[in-house]
This record gives structure tokens, sequence and C-alpha cells, in this order.
């Protein structure tokens, strides 16, 4: 039989840095969901979240590996660089916050009540969750772009900073709809049309990065890229100066924290997440707009 298309297995793919890295991400990921779903536990919207953390981006990994070994990717209509890339970011983020919230929940040092071979199980769980978050950075650190090296769009510095934002924006979310009172001023409201705004170009810029679709464009789609991001940059500014105004001056909230309120269910709590994690946004949108003065788009790769 005369071959015509070269190997059919791609054996870099399992025996490359990133190849390693991935298939690390797959026991680490396996071994950390097996040892909560046999002994470890979980309960509550936390434990749920991080069960799905890491039965996800096994999943994901699978695919990835599965598609590069076989040489299935090829016949996908996505760019494929931009997938793995965007893909490695989201699943580094997910992980690290998968780690920090299990052993913050479900971690003790002491065995009572839950008996010291539960215990055992969740620090054990806890240790693989951080090692696979590492494994993610890794993979991060490893096709990240390099200087001069042309690659693709989501493997550069405003490409995963996009990622980042839009999981920013998430956690911005998550306090919103708790309790956070938003409605009480129109002024609060503008602020969560700044962050639904900005949040979905965001997820619109990923999405046309990852389909591969922006040579199909009928405008210059790094111009337009470029212009949203300062356009970003304003919006969260004002959202920077309106929501510390409205919540903590005396006039329209509270400069502190209200003693009678209930830990976990407290509109101030929620207040503050969303305060911080705005200036976390904008000095995001900040260096993405530096860094997209610096960097030229690949459509397909």
């Amino acid at each position: 039989m005369e071959s015509t298309g070269g190997p059919y297995l791609n054996t870099a793919a399992v025996t490359s840095p990133v190849g390693i890295a991935r298939l690390l991400q797959v026991t680490f990921g396996c071994t950390t969901f097996s040892l909560v779903a046999h002994q470890g536990g979980f309960s509550a919207a936390y434990g749920t979240f991080c069960m799905f953390v890491w039965t996800f981006c096994f999943a994901v990994t699978v695919f990835i590996i599965t598609c590069e070994f076989t040489h299935l990717h090829s016949c996908l209509s996505i760019s494929w660089g931009n997938f793995t890339a965007a893909f490695a970011m989201l699943a580094t983020l997910m992980s690290v916050t998968a780690a920090v919230i299990y052993p913050l929940y479900f971690v003790q040092l002491g065995c009572y009540p839950i008996g010291c071979e539960v215990r055992d199980f969740r620090i054990a769980a806890s240790i693989f969750a951080g090692l696979l978050f590492i494994t993610y950075a890794a993979e991060v650190f490893l096709t990240r772009a390099k200087a001069g090296q042309v690659t693709s769009y989501m493997a550069t510095v405003s490409g995963l900073l996009k990622i980042v934002q839009a999981f920013v924006a998430c956690i911005i979310f998550g306090a919103l709809v708790n309790d956070s009172q938003y409605g009480k001023y129109v002024a609060t409201q503008w602020c969560v049309a700044v962050y639904s705004f900005c949040f979905v170009v965001t997820v619109v810029v990923v999405a046309f990065s990852v389909t591969g679709k922006t040579a199909l464009l009928w405008f210059s789609f790094e111009r337009a890229v470029v212009i949203y991001t300062f356009g970003a940059v304003l919006l969260y500014v004002s959202a920077a100066v309106i929501w510390p105004v409205f919540c903590f001056d005396s006039k329209y909230g509270s400069p502190q924290r209200p003693g009678l309120c209930a830990k976990g269910k407290c509109p101030w709590d929620s207040q503050l997440v969303i305060a911080i994690f705005t200036y976390v946004n904008l000095l995001l949108y900040v260096v993405d707009l530096v860094y997209s003065q610096r960097i030229r788009f690949v459509s397909h790769i």
C-alpha cells in the first residue's frame, strides 16, 4: 500500500513538551475528580463547580490529545491553534479557582466530624488539583507567542488577556446576582451595562478567532479589536469611578460593612467584590491595549 499523506499518527502530540503537559493534565484531572467522587465528597454550589471544572477540563484535554494524535483536528473547521491556546488559558483560570475553593471549603486539619479517611482523600484531591493548575499554566507558558514568532492570535498576550477579561467579568456577574442591589440607582445599572457589553464583545472576538472567520469580515478585524479595546478602557474607567461612589459613599451607600450584615448574604460584600474586580479588569484592558499595538493577527493557524 502506497503512503500519500505521511504518518497516520502524530507521535509529537504526546512526546513534545506540550504533549507531555497535556498527558499530565489528563492524569492529574482524572485523579482529582476520582478522589473526590470516591471518598472525598463535595456539596453545595462550590463543590459542584469544582467537579465541573475537573471533569470539563479532563474531557476537553482528552479531545485535544486525540485530535492531534490522529490528525483529526485538520478536519475541523476551526482555527486549531487559537482553540487550544484559548482553552489552555481558560483551563488555567478555572483550575486555579477550583484549587483554591475546594480546600478552602472542604479541607480541615482535624478528623471530626468527617473522619480521617475522608479528610485524607480531600487533602490528596487538593494536592492533585494544585498540580493540575500547574500543568495547565505550563502549557500556556510553552505555547505563548514568542518575540518575532508567527503564531495564532489567542497565543499572544492580547489574546490570552481576552480570556482573563471574560473570566473576571464572570466573577463580577456572579457577585452582581448575589444580592448586590445594582438596580437601586441608574448609575449602577450603567456599570452593569458596561460589564455586559464588554463581556459580550470580548467573547465575540474570541469566537471569531477560534473559528478562524476573521478573514471573512468586510472590515479590518485587527483595527476593530484595537478600537474596541480602547473603548472598553474608557467604559471601565467610568465604571471604576461610578460603582464605588454609589456603593461606598455615605450619601448613596455605606463606607463600612454594616455590622448586622449576614456573612455570605451581605450586599456590601458583593459590592466590594465587584469594585475590586472592576479595577482588575480595567488594568487588564489597559495592558491589552498596550500589547495590541505590537502584534499582527494571523487568521488561520
